[in-house]
């Protein structure tokens, strides 16, 4: 959907492959944002749709770029990938007809209320939808980007709004109406600098210090997000304070991670096949 930009100035194998889906949900559930991993605040805990955004707004401005036609659905993709971590929903087992992560359906496992509306929406979507659908086809139908009039009820409204207010909830956000002429915008400059600077710390070390040139050996949440903000086309703000060498080598890196085979790294052991499913999704759009 996106490329990276570039500066010009310089366990064993489960018995069978429900046992494995299983184990791996577990897993990953394990790993929810209620278990975060040690190097992650204490303080505040954020979906991978609130670090998207809060890495895509303008500090001082309170919003996105207007040239940014690719968040949208990078937010929804996040919601998938979010709901797979916390055990709610996995891919189905992959048979002889649908080996490929995009042929194959989202599946509920879990409908049980996260705290999180806009996860809780999407889980009802999920479950009351029959036949179930493709990742590719539930970001389609949460963007609204589907030309089937009976298929708009899925489209989630307002997504960057409501996780703005989030944002403003935990205090990391506040909100201000700006005046653009023609029209008054509600817009969210940060206030928490610290949370933001520590996300992004988070993301220029794992492909600078922490670097392990194996995405199976990363950490999951930072392989997600590093992929969601690659696919939101946000990437450049977080990688843009660092020095000309170091822009260049992180900007490499991340763009061999995201160039790799989804098909390929979703079938690796303790892959997160969400994870692999959405970049595919998003490599084809």
């Amino acid at each position: 959907m996106t490329t990276l930009t570039h500066r010009t100035r310089r366990t064993e194998v489960s018995k069978s492959s429900e046992k494995k889906i299983e184990s791996e949900e577990d897993t990953n559930q394990e790993r929810s944002p209620d278990n975060e991993d040690p190097g992650d605040s204490k303080d505040i805990r954020l979906t991978l749709m609130e670090e998207v955004l809060l890495l895509g707004l303008k500090d001082k401005e309170g919003y996105t770029s207007f040239w940014n036609d690719c968040i949208s659905s990078g937010l929804r993709g996040g919601i998938l990938i979010e709901l797979a971590m916390r055990g709610r929903i996995y891919l189905e087992p992959p048979t002889m007809r649908k080996k490929r992560l995009l042929d194959r359906k989202v599946l509920l496992k879990s409908d049980s209320p996260t705290g999180d509306v806009l996860l809780d929406e999407t889980l009802k979507h999920i479950k009351a939808t029959e036949p179930t659908e493709t990742v590719q086809t539930w970001i389609e139908l949460l963007t609204g980007e589907t030309w089937n009039p009976f298929k708009l009820q899925y489209q989630l409204r307002n997504v960057r709004e409501r996780i703005a207010k989030n944002l403003v909830e935990k205090g990391i956000l506040t909100t201000e109406k700006q005046n653009f002429l023609l029209f008054d915008m509600t817009t969210h400059p940060v206030t928490n600098t610290t949370e933001k600077q520590r996300l992004m710390k988070k993301l220029q070390d794992s492909v600078l210090e922490r670097w392990v040139n194996d995405p199976q050996r990363m950490d999951r949440r930072t392989l997600a997000l590093l992929v969601l903000a690659h696919s939101s086309d946000v990437l450049e703000n977080v990688f843009s304070c660092l020095t000309d060498d170091k822009y260049d080598v992180a900007m490499n890196r991340t763009k061999d991670l995201v160039e790799l085979d989804p098909e390929v790294e979703g079938t690796k052991h303790n892959a997160t096949e969400m994870i692999w499913a959405v970049l595919a999704a998003f490599n084809k759009s």
